[in-house]
């Protein structure tokens, strides 16, 4: 009889082995109910933020392929490993360079507003983590989107793969110059503040479709704002909540 106290015999390593596969996939499956829980918790507080100011808003409810992409869409893959207990938060967290990932809130309802859905082309001026791109992506949105720190558009574009939106259009550059070679596009999203919307924007945008941003003085409150491009090319604005974003920077969004 072989002494168990010794080496182990190549059926106890396989045993072993396979011991430690199922361990290892059992905390992964529990590590992802974890993380749909915390996004399904996550949807309910923007749920109950939005019926607060359905009266700004327009709408007291989310769009239920918003409220799908927000569940679906891994915002803890978006955000610095040291901020990951808080990637489920309901606020916006820095994400370095200056930058910061916005409130989920304000990615759902400025999602919504844009008014876009599948096959739609959105150009977004800040890509940040690309959490708000990957969310737009989960909508079936083909999305373009331009980082003016190059270290940041590296990374959110590994982010991207990473959570399964290889399909979005990254690049490092001068956001305010948006991207003719993809343009005309259906929506266009700022996720910073800005004093005034660039005309190479509005040139780029399709008559009929829209523009969402925060619009102000940068370094004070702004008004989230949506802009309708009509036919004949003029915009409507309308003014919907008061917010607070980092500024647009750049040679020409200073």
């Amino acid at each position: 009889m072989t002494d168990r106290r010794g080496p182990l015999r190549s059926v106890d390593c396989l045993l072993l082995a396979v011991g430690l596969c199922l361990l290892t996939t059992v905390n992964a499956c529990a590590s992802d109910q974890d993380m749909t829980a915390e996004r399904q918790r996550l949807v309910e507080k923007i749920e109950a933020e939005v019926r607060m100011t359905a009266p700004e808003l327009g709408f007291a409810r989310l769009d239920p392929r918003v409220a799908e992409a927000m569940l679906r869409v891994p915002r803890h893959a978006f955000v610095p490993n040291a901020q990951r207990a808080l990637a489920y938060a309901n606020h916006p967290l820095p994400i370095g360079g200056g930058q910061t990932i916005s409130q989920p809130y304000i990615v759902a309802i400025m999602s919504q507003l844009l008014d876009v859905g599948p096959g739609d082309r959105v150009f977004e001026l800040g890509t940040g983590s690309g959490y708000q791109a990957a969310v737009l992506a989960e909508m079936g949105v083909d999305v373009y989107s331009v980082e003016i720190v190059p270290e940041l558009a590296e990374r959110a574009h590994a982010n991207l793969e990473a959570a399964g939106y290889p399909q979005v259009q990254v690049r490092a550059g001068d956001g305010w110059l948006g991207w003719p070679e993809a343009a005309p596009f259906d929506g266009i999203i700022l996720t910073a503040a800005a004093p005034v919307i660039p005309d190479q924007l509005i040139d780029q945008l399709k008559p009929g479709g829209r523009l969402v941003m925060p619009i102000g003085e940068t370094h004070s409150v702004q008004q989230l704002a949506i802009f309708d491009k009509d036919e004949d090319g003029t915009l409507r604005r309308r003014d919907l909540l008061p917010v607070r974003f980092v500024p647009v920077t750049g040679p020409l969004g200073d």
